[in-house]
């Protein structure tokens, strides 16, 4: 279990990034592309990124040579050249102690470049800068429209939450088996123990990724949660999701279901449309409602449904 220990003035720092981080992005499509898990559903986005990454990204494989990164590729900010610029840190003692503790954790000696970098040597970070901005316009270039469409509909989400409930209701609902706990928020994960002392917390969604939670915790910077968000499903170039992938991940009958609701529908027109009982129909639009898919009014006595933007956009192209 991770638990992040708020000060009393960390409550009011909590923040919701309002645009996605394009090296953050960048980071764990990286990682989704190494993982194993999941090969039915994003084996051919894996066979697809790995053909697609060109020569000059290859160096990055360098600097993750086994699980854990180097702090210093977490960075936030939301401008692609201004994050590229700050990939290098103020301190040199900062890279060269990562890189050391990276290096530690697997039994082949660290290439001549890894080396120069660790000297802080300013070709070094050229190879660095090269090889993140070729690996984003390979991996991320594409998609970037749709990551932003997506991060925009998350963040005003989130800000809705967090205007009808406070920071208690955005923070328990963000992550399932996560909640607040006195000063203490608790999330799924391994055991660590982070204190913001006043710093502040920033939450980042991401697009790329379903596993846990990505902790940043840099000196004198809030601390950073990276989340899953979404449905699982990759960006596709296109803007689709792709009904048949889609289909995988919430079920046929939910997939058809966000299909039909591009226009208004009473759950009994729901049901028959699709030959199930009034009762599935409305299990079926408790949890679309609940992932902020779809939405639902009263008139009188009728219950009405329709598709939000964030499930038209999941369709894009496939409905």
């Amino acid at each position: 279990m991770i638990r992040i220990h708020f000060a009393p003035d960390d409550f009011a720092r909590v923040a919701l990034a309002p645009r996605p981080a394009p090296l953050q992005e960048l980071n764990v499509a990286l990682t989704m592309m190494c993982r194993r898990d999941g090969e039915l559903l994003h084996g051919p986005w894996r066979r697809r990124a790995l053909h697609t990454l060109p020569k000059a990204a290859h160096p990055l494989a360098d600097l993750v040579p086994a699980g854990p990164a180097p702090s210093f590729l977490d960075v936030l900010t939301d401008s692609l050249p201004d994050a590229l610029d700050h990939v290098r840190p103020a301190s040199p003692g900062l890279a060269g102690a990562e890189l050391e503790r990276v290096y530690a954790a697997v039994r082949t000696p660290a290439p001549a470049w890894i080396r120069d970098l660790h000297r802080d040597d300013p070709g070094a970070w050229r190879v660095v800068h090269r090889a993140q901005h070729a690996a984003f316009q390979a991996l991320l270039g594409p998609v970037w429209a749709q990551v932003q469409d997506l991060h925009h509909a998350e963040f005003l989400r989130r800000a809705v939450q967090l205007a009808e409930g406070g920071v208690g209701s955005v923070l328990s609902g963000l992550l399932p088996g996560a909640r607040l706990h006195g000063g203490v928020w608790e999330l799924p994960g391994r055991p660590r123990e982070v204190r913001l002392g006043g710093r502040g917390l920033l939450l980042l969604p991401t697009f790329h990724w379903t596993g846990g939670p990505l902790i940043s915790d840099l000196p004198d910077r809030p601390v950073a949660v990276t989340y899953p968000a979404g449905t699982g499903l990759l960006p596709r170039p296109d803007g689709s999701a792709g009904p048949q992938a889609l289909a995988k991940v919430i079920g046929s009958t939910r997939a058809e279901l966000l299909r039909l609701l591009a226009e208004e529908h009473t759950t009994t027109e729901l049901a028959r449309r699709l030959r199930v009982s009034a009762a599935t129909v409305s299990a079926h639009t408790a949890a679309l409602r609940g992932a902020g898919l779809i939405s639902t009014s009263r008139a009188g006595k009728a219950v009405l449904h329709r598709r939000t933007a964030l499930g038209s956009l999941l369709l894009r192209g496939g409905a």
